[in-house]
Protein backbone atom coordinates (compact mmCIF):
# COMPACT_ATOMS: atom_id res chain seq x y z
CA UNK A 1 0.00 0.00 0.00
CA UNK A 2 1.32 3.79 -1.11
CA UNK A 3 -0.38 6.68 0.22
CA UNK A 4 0.98 10.00 -1.65
CA UNK A 5 0.73 13.62 -1.28
CA UNK A 6 1.97 16.47 -3.23
CA UNK A 7 2.82 19.89 -1.99
CA UNK A 8 4.18 23.01 -3.70
CA UNK A 9 6.00 25.75 -1.96
CA UNK A 10 7.48 29.00 -3.84
CA UNK A 11 11.10 30.74 -2.22
CA UNK A 12 11.47 34.41 -3.52
CA UNK A 13 14.85 35.98 -4.86
CA UNK A 14 15.41 37.89 -1.73
CA UNK A 15 14.77 35.12 0.41
CA UNK A 16 17.72 32.61 -1.80
CA UNK A 17 20.22 35.08 -1.37
CA UNK A 18 19.41 35.53 2.30
CA UNK A 19 20.16 31.44 2.66
CA UNK A 20 23.13 31.96 0.41
CA UNK A 21 24.93 34.15 2.57
CA UNK A 22 23.96 32.29 5.65
CA UNK A 23 25.56 28.89 3.85
CA UNK A 24 28.97 30.61 3.64
CA UNK A 25 29.23 29.93 7.05
CA UNK A 26 28.87 26.21 6.49
CA UNK A 27 30.77 26.11 3.50
CA UNK A 28 33.53 27.49 5.10
CA UNK A 29 33.53 25.13 8.64
CA UNK A 30 33.25 22.31 5.38
CA UNK A 31 36.05 23.96 3.44
CA UNK A 32 38.29 23.73 6.86
CA UNK A 33 37.34 20.27 8.07
CA UNK A 34 38.39 18.79 4.49
CA UNK A 35 41.88 19.79 5.04
CA UNK A 36 41.94 18.11 8.29
CA UNK A 37 40.32 14.94 7.07
CA UNK A 38 42.67 14.41 4.43
CA UNK A 39 45.97 15.14 6.36
CA UNK A 40 44.83 12.73 9.06
CA UNK A 41 43.80 10.43 6.55
CA UNK A 42 47.12 10.41 5.09
CA UNK A 43 48.92 10.01 8.68
CA UNK A 44 46.57 7.28 9.20
CA UNK A 45 47.19 5.32 5.61
CA UNK A 46 51.00 5.42 6.39
CA UNK A 47 50.56 4.61 10.01
CA UNK A 48 48.18 1.43 9.09
CA UNK A 49 51.29 0.28 6.12
CA UNK A 50 53.91 0.39 8.62
CA UNK A 51 51.93 -1.70 10.77
CA UNK A 52 51.30 -4.27 8.53
CA UNK A 53 54.11 -4.41 7.21
CA UNK A 54 56.13 -4.71 10.70
CA UNK A 55 53.29 -7.11 11.49
CA UNK A 56 54.22 -9.33 8.14
CA UNK A 57 57.94 -9.75 8.69
CA UNK A 58 57.40 -10.44 12.52
CA UNK A 59 54.32 -12.97 12.80
CA UNK A 60 54.89 -16.49 13.61
CA UNK A 61 52.42 -19.08 13.01
CA UNK A 62 52.10 -21.68 15.95
CA UNK A 63 49.86 -24.47 16.76
CA UNK A 64 46.46 -23.63 18.19
CA UNK A 65 46.16 -26.96 20.30
CA UNK A 66 48.75 -25.90 22.57
CA UNK A 67 50.44 -22.66 24.03
CA UNK A 68 54.04 -22.36 23.61
CA UNK A 69 55.73 -19.51 26.15
CA UNK A 70 58.08 -19.09 23.99
CA UNK A 71 55.63 -16.58 22.28
CA UNK A 72 54.36 -15.19 24.86
CA UNK A 73 54.29 -11.04 23.65
CA UNK A 74 55.23 -11.98 20.38
CA UNK A 75 52.45 -11.40 17.45
CA UNK A 76 51.70 -14.91 16.76
CA UNK A 77 48.82 -16.11 13.97
CA UNK A 78 46.93 -19.35 14.26
CA UNK A 79 43.84 -21.24 13.00
CA UNK A 80 41.07 -23.76 13.83
CA UNK A 81 37.88 -23.74 15.05
CA UNK A 82 36.10 -21.13 17.05
CA UNK A 83 34.48 -23.33 19.39
CA UNK A 84 32.07 -23.10 22.57
CA UNK A 85 30.89 -25.34 25.52
CA UNK A 86 27.96 -23.11 26.34
CA UNK A 87 24.17 -23.00 25.53
CA UNK A 88 22.69 -20.00 24.56
CA UNK A 89 18.60 -19.96 25.29
CA UNK A 90 16.03 -17.73 25.24
CA UNK A 91 13.10 -19.64 27.45
CA UNK A 92 10.39 -16.82 25.86
CA UNK A 93 10.06 -19.28 22.81
CA UNK A 94 11.88 -22.21 24.18
CA UNK A 95 15.19 -21.63 22.36
CA UNK A 96 18.19 -23.68 23.19
CA UNK A 97 21.60 -24.00 21.03
CA UNK A 98 25.34 -24.56 21.13
CA UNK A 99 26.03 -21.09 20.01
CA UNK A 100 28.88 -18.07 19.78
CA UNK A 101 26.03 -15.62 19.20
CA UNK A 102 22.08 -16.30 19.16
CA UNK A 103 19.92 -13.31 18.13
CA UNK A 104 16.24 -12.66 18.77
CA UNK A 105 15.07 -9.96 15.82
CA UNK A 106 11.72 -8.37 16.53
CA UNK A 107 10.16 -6.62 13.89
CA UNK A 108 7.01 -4.29 13.60
CA UNK A 109 5.10 -3.33 10.54
CA UNK A 110 5.34 0.16 10.18
CA UNK A 111 4.71 3.58 8.14
CA UNK A 112 7.75 5.02 6.63
CA UNK A 113 7.94 8.06 4.83
CA UNK A 114 9.89 8.76 1.60
CA UNK A 115 10.08 12.13 0.25
CA UNK A 116 11.50 13.72 -2.90
CA UNK A 117 11.51 17.40 -4.77
CA UNK A 118 11.60 18.75 -8.06
CA UNK A 119 12.83 22.86 -8.41
CA UNK A 120 12.18 24.67 -11.00
CA UNK A 121 13.76 28.67 -11.29
CA UNK A 122 11.45 31.54 -12.25
CA UNK A 123 11.94 34.71 -14.14
CA UNK A 124 13.03 37.08 -11.17
CA UNK A 125 14.78 34.78 -9.30
CA UNK A 126 12.55 32.99 -7.41
CA UNK A 127 11.89 29.22 -7.46
CA UNK A 128 8.90 27.51 -7.26
CA UNK A 129 9.13 23.64 -5.17
CA UNK A 130 7.07 20.11 -5.58
CA UNK A 131 7.70 18.56 -2.58
CA UNK A 132 6.14 14.57 -3.26
CA UNK A 133 5.61 12.64 0.41
CA UNK A 134 5.04 8.64 -0.24
CA UNK A 135 3.93 6.33 2.90
CA UNK A 136 4.72 2.54 2.34
CA UNK A 137 4.55 0.04 5.08
CA UNK A 138 7.21 -2.04 5.69
CA UNK A 139 9.00 -4.48 8.47
CA UNK A 140 11.41 -2.80 10.61
CA UNK A 141 13.56 -3.38 13.53
CA UNK A 142 13.48 -0.21 14.73
CA UNK A 143 10.67 1.92 15.83
CA UNK A 144 9.77 4.90 13.48
CA UNK A 145 8.00 7.77 15.20
CA UNK A 146 4.76 8.82 12.76
CA UNK A 147 4.55 12.17 14.96
CA UNK A 148 7.83 13.58 12.31
CA UNK A 149 5.66 12.81 9.58
CA UNK A 150 4.74 15.49 7.48
CA UNK A 151 1.16 13.93 6.52
CA UNK A 152 0.88 11.55 9.25
CA UNK A 153 -2.64 11.38 9.43
CA UNK A 154 -3.85 7.62 8.67
CA UNK A 155 0.01 6.74 9.17
CA UNK A 156 0.32 6.37 12.64
CA UNK A 157 2.57 4.05 14.42
CA UNK A 158 2.64 2.59 18.16
CA UNK A 159 4.46 4.14 19.96
CA UNK A 160 6.32 1.24 21.22
CA UNK A 161 7.32 -2.64 20.49
CA UNK A 162 5.47 -5.06 22.12
CA UNK A 163 8.59 -7.32 22.36
CA UNK A 164 11.96 -6.55 22.89
CA UNK A 165 14.79 -7.87 20.57
CA UNK A 166 17.48 -9.85 22.11
CA UNK A 167 21.20 -10.69 21.39
CA UNK A 168 23.23 -13.34 23.20
CA UNK A 169 27.08 -13.73 22.87
CA UNK A 170 28.80 -16.94 24.49
CA UNK A 171 30.93 -15.87 27.37
CA UNK A 172 33.97 -18.57 26.49
CA UNK A 173 35.22 -18.88 23.12
CA UNK A 174 38.58 -21.15 22.25
CA UNK A 175 40.95 -21.87 19.21
CA UNK A 176 42.08 -24.86 19.92
CA UNK A 177 43.96 -23.95 23.09
CA UNK A 178 43.62 -20.18 23.04
CA UNK A 179 40.74 -17.92 24.25
CA UNK A 180 39.43 -15.41 22.20
CA UNK A 181 38.30 -12.17 24.10
CA UNK A 182 34.85 -10.82 23.36
CA UNK A 183 35.53 -8.30 20.93
CA UNK A 184 36.95 -10.97 18.60
CA UNK A 185 34.28 -13.24 19.08
CA UNK A 186 31.46 -10.22 18.24
CA UNK A 187 33.49 -10.29 14.93
CA UNK A 188 33.02 -13.65 13.96
CA UNK A 189 29.74 -12.48 12.02
CA UNK A 190 28.46 -15.79 10.14
CA UNK A 191 25.07 -15.15 10.48
CA UNK A 192 23.01 -18.02 9.64
CA UNK A 193 18.75 -18.07 10.00
CA UNK A 194 17.48 -20.69 12.85
CA UNK A 195 14.11 -21.46 12.00
CA UNK A 196 11.67 -21.77 14.74
CA UNK A 197 9.31 -24.60 15.25
CA UNK A 198 5.79 -25.52 16.24
CA UNK A 199 7.85 -26.57 19.70
CA UNK A 200 8.45 -23.34 19.70
CA UNK A 201 5.58 -21.71 21.85
CA UNK A 202 5.56 -17.78 22.60
CA UNK A 203 5.24 -17.01 25.69
CA UNK A 204 1.64 -16.71 27.50
CA UNK A 205 0.81 -13.32 26.70
CA UNK A 206 1.16 -14.46 22.94
CA UNK A 207 -0.37 -17.96 23.10
CA UNK A 208 -2.49 -18.91 20.89
CA UNK A 209 -2.07 -15.33 18.80
CA UNK A 210 1.15 -15.82 16.86
CA UNK A 211 1.20 -18.14 13.35
CA UNK A 212 4.50 -20.22 12.01
CA UNK A 213 5.36 -19.15 8.57
CA UNK A 214 8.69 -20.13 6.57
CA UNK A 215 10.13 -20.57 10.19
CA UNK A 216 8.92 -17.36 11.62
CA UNK A 217 6.61 -16.46 14.53
CA UNK A 218 4.07 -13.97 12.81
CA UNK A 219 1.56 -12.20 15.95
CA UNK A 220 -1.18 -9.73 14.84
CA UNK A 221 -3.53 -10.07 12.07
CA UNK A 222 -4.77 -13.46 10.92
CA UNK A 223 -4.56 -13.12 7.03
CA UNK A 224 -3.17 -9.86 5.63
CA UNK A 225 -0.73 -7.87 7.47
CA UNK A 226 -1.34 -4.85 9.53
CA UNK A 227 0.28 -1.67 10.88
CA UNK A 228 1.47 -2.68 14.52
CA UNK A 229 1.36 -6.59 13.82
CA UNK A 230 5.04 -8.06 14.39
CA UNK A 231 7.45 -11.27 13.88
CA UNK A 232 10.10 -12.99 15.51
CA UNK A 233 13.09 -14.38 14.22
CA UNK A 234 16.33 -15.81 15.01
CA UNK A 235 19.89 -15.92 13.75
CA UNK A 236 22.87 -18.09 15.36
CA UNK A 237 26.32 -17.48 14.80
CA UNK A 238 27.63 -21.45 15.31
CA UNK A 239 31.13 -22.25 15.78
CA UNK A 240 32.96 -22.02 12.54
CA UNK A 241 36.58 -21.89 11.13
CA UNK A 242 38.71 -18.85 12.08
CA UNK A 243 42.29 -17.48 11.57
CA UNK A 244 44.05 -15.00 13.77
CA UNK A 245 46.73 -12.24 14.09
CA UNK A 246 47.56 -10.90 17.52
CA UNK A 247 49.58 -10.84 20.24
CA UNK A 248 50.01 -14.19 22.54
CA UNK A 249 48.75 -12.81 25.87
CA UNK A 250 48.61 -16.03 28.83
CA UNK A 251 45.86 -18.26 27.68
CA UNK A 252 44.77 -15.36 24.62
CA UNK A 253 45.40 -13.43 22.23
CA UNK A 254 45.06 -9.59 22.91
CA UNK A 255 45.58 -6.74 20.11
CA UNK A 256 49.71 -6.54 19.60
CA UNK A 257 50.98 -2.75 19.57
CA UNK A 258 53.33 -1.71 17.06
CA UNK A 259 56.94 -0.05 16.81
CA UNK A 260 55.11 2.10 13.94
CA UNK A 261 52.12 2.85 16.48
CA UNK A 262 49.04 0.60 15.09
CA UNK A 263 47.84 -2.13 16.78
CA UNK A 264 47.37 -5.32 15.29
CA UNK A 265 44.35 -7.53 15.63
CA UNK A 266 42.95 -9.53 12.66
CA UNK A 267 40.32 -12.21 12.39
CA UNK A 268 39.43 -13.73 9.58
CA UNK A 269 36.49 -16.23 8.78
CA UNK A 270 38.32 -19.07 7.15
CA UNK A 271 41.81 -21.15 7.47
CA UNK A 272 43.69 -18.40 5.84
CA UNK A 273 48.09 -18.24 6.17
CA UNK A 274 49.45 -15.40 7.67
CA UNK A 275 50.59 -13.98 4.39
CA UNK A 276 47.25 -14.05 3.02
CA UNK A 277 45.71 -12.07 5.91
CA UNK A 278 48.52 -9.17 5.66
CA UNK A 279 47.87 -9.02 2.13
CA UNK A 280 44.45 -8.45 2.28
CA UNK A 281 44.45 -5.97 5.40
CA UNK A 282 46.95 -4.00 3.07
CA UNK A 283 44.78 -3.86 0.50
CA UNK A 284 41.31 -3.01 2.64
CA UNK A 285 43.71 0.08 3.62
CA UNK A 286 44.68 1.15 0.13
CA UNK A 287 40.81 1.09 0.01
CA UNK A 288 40.20 2.96 2.95
CA UNK A 289 42.44 5.62 1.97
CA UNK A 290 41.30 6.45 -1.37
CA UNK A 291 37.75 6.38 -0.15
CA UNK A 292 38.29 9.04 2.60
CA UNK A 293 40.49 10.82 0.09
CA UNK A 294 37.33 11.42 -2.16
CA UNK A 295 35.31 11.75 0.87
CA UNK A 296 37.47 15.18 1.87
CA UNK A 297 37.52 15.81 -1.81
CA UNK A 298 33.96 16.23 -2.05
CA UNK A 299 33.71 17.92 1.64
CA UNK A 300 35.89 20.35 -0.03
CA UNK A 301 34.13 20.86 -3.48
CA UNK A 302 30.88 20.79 -1.75
CA UNK A 303 32.00 23.88 0.89
CA UNK A 304 33.18 26.31 -2.05
CA UNK A 305 29.93 25.32 -3.75
CA UNK A 306 28.35 26.94 -0.94
CA UNK A 307 30.43 29.79 -0.79
CA UNK A 308 30.20 30.40 -4.07
CA UNK A 309 26.19 29.59 -4.20
CA UNK A 310 25.53 33.71 -3.61
CA UNK A 311 26.60 34.54 -7.40
CA UNK A 312 24.77 32.19 -9.49
CA UNK A 313 21.52 33.24 -7.15
CA UNK A 314 22.23 37.05 -7.60
CA UNK A 315 22.53 35.76 -11.48
CA UNK A 316 19.04 33.91 -11.26
CA UNK A 317 17.70 36.94 -12.28
CA UNK A 318 17.37 35.29 -15.68
CA UNK A 319 17.64 31.71 -14.67
CA UNK A 320 19.16 30.73 -17.71
CA UNK A 321 21.91 32.92 -16.94
CA UNK A 322 22.08 31.31 -13.67
CA UNK A 323 22.88 28.05 -14.87
CA UNK A 324 25.48 29.53 -16.47
CA UNK A 325 26.98 30.86 -13.60
CA UNK A 326 26.20 27.87 -11.59
CA UNK A 327 27.79 25.56 -13.93
CA UNK A 328 30.95 28.12 -13.97
CA UNK A 329 31.53 28.10 -10.29
CA UNK A 330 30.70 24.11 -10.25
CA UNK A 331 33.75 23.41 -12.18
CA UNK A 332 35.64 26.57 -10.32
CA UNK A 333 35.24 24.57 -7.33
CA UNK A 334 35.85 21.24 -8.22
CA UNK A 335 39.00 22.41 -10.14
CA UNK A 336 40.22 24.32 -6.55
CA UNK A 337 38.94 21.49 -4.34
CA UNK A 338 41.21 19.04 -6.72
CA UNK A 339 44.38 21.17 -6.78
CA UNK A 340 43.72 22.21 -2.55
CA UNK A 341 43.07 18.28 -1.97
CA UNK A 342 46.42 17.28 -3.75
CA UNK A 343 48.12 19.69 -2.33
CA UNK A 344 47.32 18.70 1.12
CA UNK A 345 47.89 15.34 0.15
CA UNK A 346 50.99 16.30 -0.95
CA UNK A 347 52.25 17.87 2.26
CA UNK A 348 51.01 15.20 4.44
CA UNK A 349 53.10 12.75 2.41
CA UNK A 350 56.20 15.09 2.47
CA UNK A 351 55.72 15.34 5.86
CA UNK A 352 55.53 10.91 6.09
CA UNK A 353 57.18 10.02 2.80
CA UNK A 354 58.86 12.89 1.31
CA UNK A 355 59.98 11.36 -2.39
CA UNK A 356 56.41 10.57 -3.23
CA UNK A 357 54.84 14.11 -1.60
CA UNK A 358 57.22 15.85 -3.95
CA UNK A 359 55.64 13.93 -6.93
CA UNK A 360 51.83 14.47 -5.81
CA UNK A 361 52.86 18.13 -5.21
CA UNK A 362 54.29 18.59 -8.80
CA UNK A 363 50.61 17.28 -9.86
CA UNK A 364 49.28 19.72 -7.66
CA UNK A 365 50.70 22.60 -9.29
CA UNK A 366 49.78 21.58 -12.72
CA UNK A 367 46.26 21.15 -11.68
CA UNK A 368 46.76 24.52 -10.47
CA UNK A 369 47.98 26.62 -13.59
CA UNK A 370 45.41 24.42 -15.60
CA UNK A 371 42.61 25.69 -13.32
CA UNK A 372 44.22 29.01 -13.80
CA UNK A 373 44.26 28.77 -17.47
CA UNK A 374 40.83 28.04 -17.77
CA UNK A 375 40.05 31.01 -16.17
CA UNK A 376 41.79 33.37 -18.00
CA UNK A 377 40.45 31.29 -21.37
CA UNK A 378 36.81 32.13 -20.09
CA UNK A 379 37.55 35.86 -18.71
CA UNK A 380 39.09 36.57 -22.21
CA UNK A 381 35.50 36.95 -24.72
CA UNK A 382 33.95 39.14 -22.00
CA UNK A 383 37.27 41.31 -22.37
CA UNK A 384 36.91 41.24 -25.92
CA UNK A 385 33.28 41.86 -25.63
CA UNK A 386 34.22 44.98 -23.53
CA UNK A 387 36.62 46.85 -25.29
Amino acid sequence: MVHEFKETSSQSWFSRIKGAFSGILVGLIMFAASFVLLFWNEGRAVQTHKTLQEGAAGVASVDSQRIDPTYEGKLVHITGKADTQETLSDPDFNISVKALRLQRQVEMLQWHEESKSETRKKLGGGTETVTTYSYKTRWSDRLVNSANFRHPEGHENPASFPMESLSKQAGRVTVGAFLLTPGQISRISKMETLALKKSNRPPKKLMGKGRLQNGVMYFGSKSQNKVGDFRVLYQVVYPTQVSLVAKQSGQGLVGYKAKAGGTIDMLSLGNFPAESMFKSAIAQNKVMTWVLRFVGLMVMFIGLKLVLRVFSVLADVVPIFGNIVGAGTGLIAFLVALCLSLITIAVAWIYYRPMIGGILLVIAIGVAVFAQMRVKKAQAPQELAAD
